[in-house]
């Protein structure tokens, strides 16, 4: 198989699940417990602590470890919103967010908080204008993804938060899809709080991250104990928190070669393609991106026979989001950029990682091309 989801998760790295069956066999103590296995874990976890703030540059007391991004997300949405309601009730954020991020915004103007959802350009940027009008004084967060994770464009987050940071307001930033594949370090992206995934980046499932800026204020989302510093209640998943911390070092070390590699190997798929097999497009293809990231666009068909076709030919592919994976909904975000739904519908995704190759670009070329004229085929014939 030929494994083109990367964005979906990565593959667990071997050095990762090293570090972790120690902590799933003979090393089960609680970090919380007073004796010494106890004791064990909590250094295995303040370790792993420590290993991640370098990584994305902040101070260990500024990560909180949570169950997956999802959470991390509600926890910076939610919490944020809570903390800072005496000072207003309005949140900011983008059209083309994670829903994640949309789902919990829309729960929290069920709650009475009001939200504004900022369109983004045709290349998938938002527009720096509009955010700046929308601020006003009862505005307390902006939330604005740092990549798609459908398309791979990169928001100017560091702008964003020159902005915020002169009107007084929290920022925060879901860098799901480009801790591992950015060098630029998410510490020093200027936001308040910063979301992590470690199976983004080649960790286990089941465990992600908040960068909590010292002094932001933050109410808990779970109760029940004091741990993580009191924002996240629940015995901290030690073998997950390992792995996450020996992925992330891995990853980071010699990121800009494996960066440069990629983006090549991403480049070459889509000029191929272009070149191979006629009326596709690249969404988001002026912007920056992410390196390992390409949407395309195929007119005339639709994207899930696309990728079941791959699949029949021993690739992994997809048509977005995994999360939204089954809804009869075109991608929400290739709407925002104003592709119309048969477009957006006939969208799919492929995304690379470090086990992609030379070679593996050329067999996907040709069973792109050997699917899509059999799908219009068909199409033709009806």
């Amino acid at each position: 198989m030929i494994y083109l989801d990367h964005n979906a998760t990565t593959p667990l790295r071997p050095e990762a699940l090293e570090a972790m069956l120690p902590w799933l066999g003979e090393r089960w103590g609680n970090p919380s417990s007073p004796h010494r296995f106890g004791h064990d874990a909590r250094v295995a976890v303040e370790g792993a602590r420590e290993r991640i703030a370098a990584c994305v540059g902040c101070r260990p007391s500024e990560i909180v470890f949570c169950g997956t991004g999802t959470e991390s997300d509600n926890l910076a949405l939610r919490g944020s919103a809570h903390a800072l309601r005496p000072k207003g009730r309005h949140l900011v954020t983008t059209a083309i967010e994670h829903h994640a991020v949309l789902h919990t915004c829309r729960a929290l103007e069920a709650e009475g908080f009001r939200v504004t959802y900022l369109p983004v350009s045709a290349g998938g940027v938002v527009d720096l204008d509009a955010l700046e009008a929308s601020l006003g004084p009862e505005t307390i967060l902006v939330s604005v993804m740092h990549a798609n994770n459908d398309t791979g464009v990169v928001q100017p987050v560091e702008e964003i938060a020159a902005l915020t940071r002169e009107r007084g307001v929290r920022l925060h930033v879901d860098a799901v899809q480009t801790a591992g594949k950015l060098a630029r370090r998410p510490g020093d992206l200027g936001a308040d709080l910063v979301t992590f995934s470690a199976h983004k980046l080649y960790g286990p499932k089941g465990v992600g991250a908040l960068y909590v800026r010292e002094g932001t204020p933050l109410t808990p989302v779970t109760t029940g104990g004091g741990h993580e510093r009191g924002f996240r209640a629940g015995t901290e998943n030690v073998a997950g928190i390992v792995g996450f911390a020996e992925a992330a070092a891995r990853t980071f070390d010699g990121l800009e070669a494996e960066s440069r590699r990629v983006s090549g190997l991403r480049d070459r798929l889509e000029r191929q393609l272009l070149e191979t097999v006629p009326r596709v497009s690249v969404n988001g293809a002026g912007s920056t991106r992410v390196p390992n990231t390409s949407s395309l666009s195929f007119q005339g068909i639709d994207g899930e026979s696309i990728v079941l076709g791959l699949d029949l030919r021993g690739i992994c592919a997809s048509t977005g989001s995994a999360c939204s994976t089954g809804e009869p909904e075109p991608s929400h975000v290739l709407l925002a950029m104003g592709l119309s739904r048969r477009e957006a519908q006939g969208s799919i995704r492929l995304s690379l990682g470090r086990a992609t190759r030379d070679e593996d670009v050329d067999v996907t070329v040709a069973a792109l091309a050997e699917t899509v004229q059999q799908l219009r085929r068909i199409s033709s014939v009806r």
